[in-house]
């Protein structure tokens, strides 16, 4: 995931958080905000109530994989937030969770 794809600092999460759409499923809540780009940038979050840094950190590597594979549309400024079905889960899942969550709020598709 390059450069421009990452939604990185302090203020841009706030503004996602605070003014975007959220959707929620089993594993994951998405929060999503246009940003008028020609691409999208993410943010991936793993609270210290999911464990250790090892697993926080596993957790984040699955969601960033699982959102190469599986590109929204351009546009959009993405936060994944896990929660604690993740922990318990493996890849796959993850992955399958992303791409729901991702459909049900109409982003699935090829990135432009």
């Amino acid at each position: 995931m390059g450069k421009e794809e990452r939604l990185t600092g302090r203020k841009p999460f706030t503004v996602v958080y605070s003014q975007g759409q959220t959707w929620t499923n089993r594993l994951l809540v998405l929060k999503v905000l246009p940003n008028g780009l020609e691409n999208s940038r993410y943010g991936f979050a793993a609270g210290k109530r999911l464990g250790k840094a090892v697993t926080r950190n596993r957790i984040k590597r699955w969601l960033r994989e699982s959102v190469r594979q599986s590109p929204a549309k351009s546009g959009w400024d993405l936060i994944l937030v896990a929660r604690n079905g993740t922990v318990t889960s493996d890849y796959h899942q993850v992955k399958a969770a992303v791409e729901d969550i991702l459909t049900r709020a109409s982003l699935f598709g090829k990135a432009k």
